[in-house]
């Protein structure tokens, strides 16, 4: 156990130490989802293996829809828990690909969590390693004159770099809270021989509690996810109203980002994957006619392992 808290404290101290050295950001380099209670793993390492199932997930992300060149996002992720004597492990492994304009951002995710059993509930520390590439697509500019100009390469220029990320969440009951950082290393890519893009901290907290009614098959899940880089912040207020009874299971629900955007959500499972669909539309600049559709795939197996035989998998719920 002394080994085990030694351990907690390393981690919460290299989370700290980058806390306190923050530098400005121009623009957040994640991308921010609506669904941020589906894809918990993308923000914070420590959610892997917290399903205690092996789970999969899939998003795609259109956003400023009808805009030229408008960003998208795709996500594919998997983890599962790891049984050993004593606390329990999870592992996963996620890959992004954003495409924003010119640029094109991939990243390539291991992650690993520690859960312990204290003070009644779980909390659990996640570490995660990353691969990041960023590419520019110079021959797409349209300028009337280029030549010469080292700011705009007029070919295709990458970089790659390491990073890493941290986190840490707790439960107890159906109270949940978690806070992470990402980018710990604040990497510089360089991209061809002149130009380099500079990547900061981000910093992610979420929590959610399940209300249970007094008619068990309805409970409603409000949720709050809050992000920062050093300049910018983004945040959202969410809550679904679910129905779930056996294999059938649906949810609607509302999010609001203050002064930004305000989004509707719909999901149910179907055939034992589970779909969300959102459209999220601003509420200033572009309007409500450009906004960011957004879907969800995820699906939930039960693992055994030590036992002879085949294998039985069986579908459950996810929320």
């Amino acid at each position: 156990m002394k080994k085990e808290i030694r351990y907690i404290y390393l981690v919460v101290a290299i989370a700290a130490i980058s806390l306190v050295s923050v530098l400005p950001l121009k623009a957040q380099y994640d991308p921010g989802f609506t669904h941020f209670w589906m894809v918990e793993t993308q923000y914070n390492p420590a959610a892997v293996g917290n399903a205690e199932m092996l789970r999969g997930i899939g998003v795609y992300d259109a956003q400023l829809t009808g805009y030229e060149h408008a960003p998208s996002t795709m996500v594919a992720a998997v983890d599962l828990p790891l049984f050993f004597v004593g606390p329990q492990h999870g592992i996963g492994a996620y890959f992004m690909n954003d495409e924003a304009g010119f640029f094109s951002m991939k990243n390539f995710a291991l992650q690993y969590a520690h859960h312990l059993k204290l003070f009644g509930g779980t909390l659990s520390v996640g570490v995660q390693a990353d691969l990041l590439n960023e590419t520019f697509d110079g021959s797409k500019v349209d300028l009337e004159d280029k030549t010469g100009d080292q700011a705009f390469p007029s070919g295709s220029i990458d970089g790659s770099k390491i990073d890493c990320s941290a986190g840490l969440a707790f439960k107890w009951r159906d109270l949940r809270a978690a806070a992470s950082v990402k980018h710990i290393t604040a990497p510089k890519i360089l991209m061809g021989e002149t130009n380099e893009m500079s990547i900061k901290r981000s910093y992610y907290f979420t929590a959610g509690y399940n209300i249970k009614l007094k008619n068990p098959l309805f409970t409603i899940h409000p949720d709050v996810f809050w992000m920062y880089d050093g300049v910018n912040s983004k945040s959202y207020i969410h809550t679904r109203f679910q129905y779930d009874n056996g294999e059938k299971m649906m949810f609607g629900g509302l999010s609001y980002s203050p002064s930004t955007s305000a989004a509707i959500i719909l999901g149910g499972r179907f055939h034992g994957i589970v779909i969300s669909y959102s459209y999220e539309a601003f509420t200033s600049g572009v309007g409500f006619g450009n906004g960011n559709h957004e879907v969800v795939l995820s699906y939930l197996t039960p693992l055994n392992l030590y036992k002879k035989g085949r294998n039985r998998h069986k579908s459950v719920r996810l929320l």
